[in-house]
């Protein structure tokens, strides 16, 4: 009866031995993946710099114009109001000093376009930044959240550096048609873009995709994750998110270590597969397709915001506050990509 046993008791310590071993790989894995440099918990200084409130009645403007003087834009169902949201982002740039490029296309017999400022880095102008955010709406809302306070954001850091020289190659662009019906399409706007980079053989080592930035929640339990995320991140929705594919975990790192240095607010990062819930909703996955490193940076929109979405995602519904106080950190984090240490 003891030989019975002793392979009994062989297999068991066996399979044993293989539950450690791939626990231990698979541990690592998501080690890997979620580990971030840093802390994300941020204690929110009481009032804002006198450059914070400048920022904050800048974003606030062009979110009031994006979603509310013009509201609702995209094609087909608005391509006049559409047309009307590029022209801004084309006076804006301008205005800033820019000499923004419209890159046209048509989609279905109307006519869209992405549009560029650039600025020549000063010694290392082949490898490119950009810092992008798309500008249309999803059909039935006006889009405060997603996306003016992306395209909000974007048009801030560009005024911020318009006057400057930075290493690498900086560009701010706004693109048309990331939602759907065009949402990993063809069509989409990023991708058009970013094919367009890939044609003429641009070395992008950084793309920024600024989506939903504006909707923050002190309220407990307001914050909501892919499945087996929610165990290990925090359920008060007031921070960002820094997003990125397993090629981008050192964009994701560099970007994320700057944004807390700056202690502006809250923040979580990860880097995972596209196959996780999210992790590719935005214009970052049209540079991905590429070969590009690309994150997005984001208050996780339908993971948090009520009115994702829907004809209630107005711009009364943003937190100026907390928009203005990312977009003074974001400057710290554009410019550490776009004029990084000497090698």
């Amino acid at each position: 009866m003891w030989k019975p046993g002793l392979r009994s008791a062989k297999a068991i310590r066996a399979v044993v031995s293989r539950i450690l071993v791939y626990g231990s790989v698979l541990l690592a894995a998501w080690w890997w993946m979620l580990w971030t440099p840093g802390h994300g918990d941020v204690r929110l200084r009481a009032e804002l710099s006198a450059e914070e409130a400048a920022i904050e009645r800048e974003v606030r403007n062009d979110v009031e114009v994006l979603a509310e003087r013009i509201g609702e834009r995209n094609i087909p169902g608005n391509p006049v109001e559409l047309e009307q949201a590029a022209a801004f982002v084309v006076r804006s740039m301008s205005d800033a000093g820019y000499r923004p490029d419209s890159q046209w296309y048509s989609v279905g017999g109307a006519k869209c376009r992405n549009i560029e400022a650039e600025i020549r880095g000063a010694d290392r102008s082949n490898e490119v930044v950009i810092v992008g955010a798309h500008y249309d709406t999803v059909p039935g809302s006006p889009g405060a959240d997603d996306n003016a306070s992306g395209v909000a954001v974007m048009l801030a850091l560009a005024r911020g550096f318009a006057r400057t020289r930075p290493a690498r190659t900086l560009r701010f662009v706004a693109f048309a048609n990331e939602e759907p019906p065009y949402f990993w399409s063809a069509n989409m706007g990023s991708l058009v873009y970013a094919k367009r980079c890939h044609e003429r053989r641009d070395r992008v080592v950084a793309m920024l995709s600024i989506e939903s930035v504006g909707f923050y929640s002190t309220s407990p339990a307001s914050q909501r994750y892919p499945a087996g995320l929610g165990l290990l991140y925090p359920s008060t929705g007031d921070f960002v998110a820094f997003v990125g594919n397993l090629k981008s975990r050192p964009l994701v790192h560099e970007a994320l270590g700057a944004f807390r240095s700056t202690g502006a607010l809250p923040s979580i990062g990860a880097a995972v597969p596209n196959a996780v819930p999210g992790a590719g909703w935005s214009d970052h996955w049209s540079f991905w397709q590429q070969g590009f490193a690309g994150i997005e940076i984001t208050d996780t929109a339908p993971f948090r915001n009520p009115y994702y979405h829907t004809p209630d995602d107005t711009p009364d519904r943003l937190n100026y506050d907390r928009l203005a106080r990312f977009t003074w950190a974001m400057r710290t984090v554009v410019k550490q990509l776009a004029d990084p240490r000497p090698r």
